[in-house]
Formats: C-alpha cells, structure tokens, sequence
C-alpha cells in the first residue's frame, strides 16, 4: 500500500489505472472518463468490444489508509449478498474469486457500468418503490454485523469533528469562541436526545440521491463505500425535505410503504434531527481533514472562507432550534 501522503494519487496514472484492468485479463481501449468522487479514485473505462462484461466498466481506487482490507471485503460480502437476494445494488465483479484487487500498490474494485437518472422523489410511486426497496435492504442487513466497519457515533462524527477543525486553527479567529460554544452547547443537546447505545445494524450510512440511479423503475444504489453499523433511520432521514408539514407528509408516504418489508422503531424518529446536525458537523470536517489533497480545492473552492463559515456557524444555529422541536410523527 502507498505510504500515507497528501497526494495520495499521486502515482495514480492513466497507464497505472489501465494496466490495473489488463492485469486482471480485461483488454480496453484505452478510453478512461474521470467521474465524480472525491473520498476515492473513480473511473470509466473501455473495454474491447468483444468483452462479456459490455463496452464499459467503472473501476474505484480506494484512499490509501482510510479502510482496512477487511473493513472493504465487508462492504464487498454486504453488496454481493443483497445482489444476491435480487435487490437492485452495483456489486463489484470478483476475479479468482477476489473483489478487492491490488496493483502497484493500489486497492481498487472493478464494477459493471449502471446508467440511469436521479430519482425524482415528488412522484409517489417511485419515493415508494424506494422506501419498499430500503426496507428489503434494511431487512438483510439485520441478519448479522458488521465487525471491520465504523460505527455511527455522537464520538466519531460530532466531538471528534469539532476536536479537529479547533485543534487545527480551521475557523477563522474571530469565529472560533461562536462555533467552539455552540458546538458544545449542540453536542450537549444530542447526548441528552440520543441513547447512550444507538440500535444498530448494518446501512447505507451515506444515502443521499447522489448514490441512487433510476433505471427500469428501479432505484439502484450504486456506492456502499461508506457502509456503517447505525439505526436504520440514518437511510432515511435524507429522503424528507421542506418544512414540518411537508415532511411529516412524505413521512407518511414512505413508512407506509417501508414497514410491510422491515419493523422500525418509532421511537428513533426523535433521532432525525440529531443525526443531521452530526452529519453537517462531520462533513465540514471532512473537508478540512482532505484540504491537502488537490482535488478537494477546486472541488471546493468555496471551502475555507470566512463566508463559508459563518454560513456553518449559522446552519448550526438552525439546527439547535430544529433539536428543541419535537420530533416528526407518523401520522397514520
């Protein structure tokens, strides 16, 4: 594996990167399109028109350092194990019986391609078709644990988030003792509105609609990369948006259609809002922590400016409102 750099791609070649594949027995063309991702390296590549994979596969590159091999082959077992059960996810393609691969030093995986669209989730029957297929998959994943990956924690997302952008200077200076206090005060809120031991299973952990392609009236969920043990309402608090109203309506709409395929406790809809204010603390770290990687400014470009966080402190703000409201109900 590379040493740990702050270009850990560095050496990521487009000859390494088809050499990777030929290695395996794929023969391309040489045609390689970058596409979207930052945490890893992902690429669609062509392959000889003769190969009975298709045109195309899409290969990701792992970041050095981030998982271990045993943490990936879970996310590897969890993917092929609901393909298996028919549900409508993008599992990496094994060679000798092997989906994590090496080359020059670099892990990758090698998928087939899937088109398709973002779901359009103001149409009813698709945000149902995606609420019964999370249930199948929630379903599956509580059948046994994950023991390599993370877990959702107050710990891992929120305090060691704030620990990191204070610690390391990010926030400019006049803005520290804001965002200091009411991180705090925020982390003091979710500790008194989560239970000490979270339910949990084996999820998503990361499904926003950036993740979901629809195809043939299916939603295929296409990244696993950031699989967890956490409560099943993290897969689904990011389906909601708009005001209360609003989202106590598409509430509705996809429980009805979630339950008949997997039991949710109700109770963990009183999570909802904790669980945003961890992932917004966490994703601004999360950019802080990759900085030093080239692709993250000018992906980012708006990072690390004043604006931006003032803008955070003033989300945050919103957030300590929305956690003294009560939470969402299901409204049969």
């Amino acid at each position: 594996m590379p040493e740990h750099s702050d270009t850990p791609y560095e050496g990521l070649s487009p000859d390494l990167i088809l050499d990777s594949l030929e290695n395996f027995g794929l023969v391309t063309t040489g045609g390689l399109l970058a596409l979207n991702s930052y945490e890893n390296r992902v690429y669609q590549i062509e392959l000889d028109v003769e190969s009975p994979l298709g045109q195309f596969v899409v290969v990701k590159f792992y970041r050095p350092e981030r998982w271990s091999d045993e943490a990936i082959d879970e996310e590897h077992e969890f993917t092929l194990e609901l393909a298996q059960l028919d549900l409508p996810v993008v599992a990496p393609l094994a060679f000798d019986g092997a989906t994590l691969l090496t080359h020059q030093g670099f892990r990758f995986a090698i998928f087939p391609r899937q088109g398709g669209h973002p779901p359009n989730l103001e149409n009813t029957e698709d945000f149902k078709v995606l609420a019964r297929t999370l249930g199948r998959i929630h379903s599956v994943g509580a059948v046994k644990k994950f023991e390599h990956r993370a877990r959702l924690s107050i710990e891992r997302l929120g305090r060691a988030s704030r620990e990191f952008l204070l610690s390391n200077n990010w926030l400019p200076l006049e803005l520290e003792e804001a965002y200091a206090s009411l991180t705090e005060h925020l982390l003091a809120s979710i500790e008194q509105l989560l239970p000490a031991e979270l339910p949990e299973q084996r999820i998503h952990g990361d499904c926003h609609m950036g993740n979901v392609l629809w195809r043939s009236d299916l939603p295929h969920f296409v990244d696993l990369d950031d699989c967890v043990m956490g409560p099943e309402i993290q897969d689904l608090w990011m389906l909601l948006s708009g005001e209360r109203d609003e989202m106590e309506g598409q509430l509705r709409v996809l429980l009805d259609a979630y339950l008949p395929f997997h039991e949710l406790g109700l109770q963990t809809l009183a999570y909802i809002e904790p669980l945003r204010t961890l992932r917004l603390m966490h994703h601004a770290a999360w950019l802080a922590r990759r900085w030093d990687d080239p692709a993250f400014p000018t992906a980012f470009p708006w990072f690390d400016t004043e604006r931006y966080w003032s803008e955070h402190i003033l989300e945050l703000r919103e957030q300590q409102a929305a956690l003294q409201e009560p939470p969402l109900q299901y409204l049969i």
